[in-house]
């Protein structure tokens, strides 16, 4: 298959490099036009994913025509900010009728839409929009280490022929049709892992931790089930399965977030020493936001938004979780 990948940060190179090494065709898009020409000359990207070397089969270009000119299969993995206006420019650039899956995490800002929304409000005509979500490390499968993911989308059966066409012994892909469910866990788990690297950071051991990530699966379900979603997708890859990891992996940017901020760093200096999107960060306020417009009990979130405004400092996160009234499970 000919595959386009929009984004060259780490997880978008580690998917070009996954599929180039599974005998499909890659060309890898940005917009930056000096970095596209270091990446095709030095067959590495080690701005972002040092150690890793691009496949023959897989190509960097600036030139957004040539990235998808006789593409099947078009992945936007930028950061959720920058998602919309990649999409802008697949339609401007007269390819708005390709298959489009998205590998960004989170709600976009001010509009809170989720990625696959996102794409079907900039392309409402496009009927092959899909999500791919699930616990991964760029790092890992850069280094063809096995994971498991999900593919889902609206369109059951062209998500279920997807997955059959780019699975690999390396990565596994479960094709699912709850699309909103795998996008808000994909989204939402950043938001926890920050309150656990918070945890870490602070000393407060593997209890807490592990109280923590519970609770906090049960804040993502309750938003889910509110906005529509499966409550038997969070107990799978794109719920219980990328919490767990992005809350436990050292390789976590959103846990090194919480990491750096129980270290007394502002939120500013942590971002800086990361030198990676964060997709946490910017969620927190669109979470917030979403818990009370469906009216959800979202604690933890509540006090991270709390967090990031100054209002609390990382250790009265903690505490007061631990001192909410007792309730029910």
């Amino acid at each position: 298959m000919n595959i386009t990948v929009l984004g060259a940060g780490a997880w978008g190179t580690a998917l070009a490099i996954h599929f180039a090494l599974h005998q499909h065709t890659v060309r890898m898009w940005t917009h930056n036009a000096d970095h596209a020409k270091v990446m095709q000359q030095s067959r590495t990207n080690d701005r972002y994913l040092q150690g890793c070397t691009l496949p023959d089969n897989l190509n960097v270009d600036d030139d957004l025509h040539t990235a998808l000119t006789n593409s099947e299969l078009v992945l936007v993995v930028t950061p959720v900010v920058g998602l919309r206006d990649s999409v802008l420019l697949i339609k401007q650039a007269g390819y708005g009728h390709l298959p489009i899956l998205t590998a960004c995490k989170g709600f976009e800002l001010d509009t809170g839409l989720l990625p696959h929304q996102v794409v079907k409000d900039v392309l409402p005509d496009n009927q092959q929009i899909g999500v791919l979500s699930g616990p991964s490390f760029a790092q890992e499968l850069a280094d063809q280490m096995p994971c498991a993911v999900c593919l889902a989308s609206e369109n059951f059966e062209w998500i279920k022929q997807l997955s059959a066409q780019l699975n690999t012994h390396v990565m596994r892909l479960y094709a699912n049709d709850d699309v909103l469910g795998v996008a808000v866990g994909g989204a939402v788990k950043n938001v926890m892992a920050i309150a656990t690297g918070l945890c870490d950071g602070l000393g407060y051991g593997l209890n807490a931790r592990a109280a923590l990530v519970t609770r906090g699966l049960a804040e993502i379900t309750r938003l889910a089930v509110a906005m529509g979603a499966q409550q038997k997708t969070m107990m799978g890859l794109a719920g219980t399965g990328d919490l767990i990891l992005t809350c436990t992996g050292a390789l976590s940017r959103n846990r090194k977030v919480g990491l750096g901020l129980a270290q007394g760093k502002t939120l500013h200096q942590v971002l800086m020493e990361i030198g990676h999107v964060a997709e946490g960060v910017p969620t927190i306020e669109e979470v917030h936001n979403a818990a009370a417009k469906y009216q959800i009990d979202m604690p933890i979130t509540g006090m991270l938004y709390q967090l990031v405004r100054n209002e609390l400092t990382a250790r009265d996160i903690v505490e007061r979780l631990m001192q909410r009234e007792p309730t029910h499970e």
